[in-house]
């Protein structure tokens, strides 16, 4: 173990509230797609455009297959040993009455698959769905999550698409709604869910340790919250492949892949 890992490790050892944030890079080395950049196209169409309310209105039917394939994709990986390792910490600290919370950029499900309780999915989830007429946010592990989906789990040429009707799309079962359900995800132009950032907040300001993995800390308002814990003297330590612009504002970098660094510096 170098110098630098140690003193890391000896810092976690003493802390009392540890705020953890993840985003794409660990869910990346389980093999989920992060849709951005260069390839960031799903058939010829811009995931951009496609993760608006604009297009959800213009085009249900496209939007929710989009929605269903990377649905499909998340049920196929599995939690890799940086999600193992961070739900076996969680739960090691809980036990020594100590405090653990993991906020993630992430939507696929991983973290809870891999037994983390106290997390925060700051985007939203691929696994709710959330009515656009009474606002009922529910669970929904369904895959398909209705029949007329079943098919875009493909990643069908264009000419292929299929045009579903909308009243064969996912729709509100509770007390006989029947409103047109959307997949509950923080699109672009829209604001995070207020109390999920309330909380985010709140460990935001209450940590004495923070850990940020995987994430390029380009994307606000979540690219301020470790700057945040930084100015205020707390140890903030940045797991990425690569250094980001943040990187000199953080008192520990350790690159390379997070099943490697984060597994290494968890294990107290």
């Amino acid at each position: 173990m170098n110098t630098v890992m140690k003193s890391f490790k000896d810092t976690l050892l003493n802390a009392k509230n540890i705020l953890i944030l993840t985003g794409s890079g660990i869910s990346a080395e389980s093999g989920v797609p992060t849709f951005r950049g260069a390839g960031g196209f799903w058939r010829s169409y811009q995931v951009t455009y496609l993760a608006t309310p604009r297009a959800f209105r213009d085009n249900p039917s496209l939007v929710w297959e989009f929605y269903e394939y990377r649905r499909a994709l998340a049920t196929k990986v599995q939690p890799n040993k940086a999600h193992d390792t961070i739900a076996n910490f969680e739960k090691k600290l809980t036990s020594q009455g100590k405090h653990v919370t993991v906020v993630t950029q992430n939507v696929d499900g991983l973290h809870q698959r891999a037994g983390t309780k106290n997390i925060v999915e700051l985007h939203g989830s691929l696994f709710k769905t959330q009515c656009t007429e009474c606002g009922n946010v529910e669970v929904n592990n369904t895959v398909p999550i209705c029949p007329a989906l079943a098919r875009a789990s493909l990643p069908e040429p264009d000419d292929m698409a299929s045009d579903i009707p909308v009243e064969d799309l996912p729709h509100c079962q509770k007390n006989d709604c029947r409103g047109l359900l959307r997949p509950f995800i923080v699109w672009f132009g829209e604001n995070l869910d207020e109390d999920l950032l309330n909380k985010t907040e709140a460990a935001v300001e209450s940590c004495d340790v923070c850990l940020i993995i995987g994430t390029s800390s380009l994307i606000y308002p979540a690219a301020m919250f470790a700057p945040r814990v930084a100015e205020r003297g707390i140890t903030v330590a940045e797991f990425n492949l690569e250094e980001t612009a943040a990187t000199k504002s953080f008192q520990y970098h350790f690159q390379g892949p997070c099943t490697v660094t984060v597994t290494e510096a968890l294990d107290i």
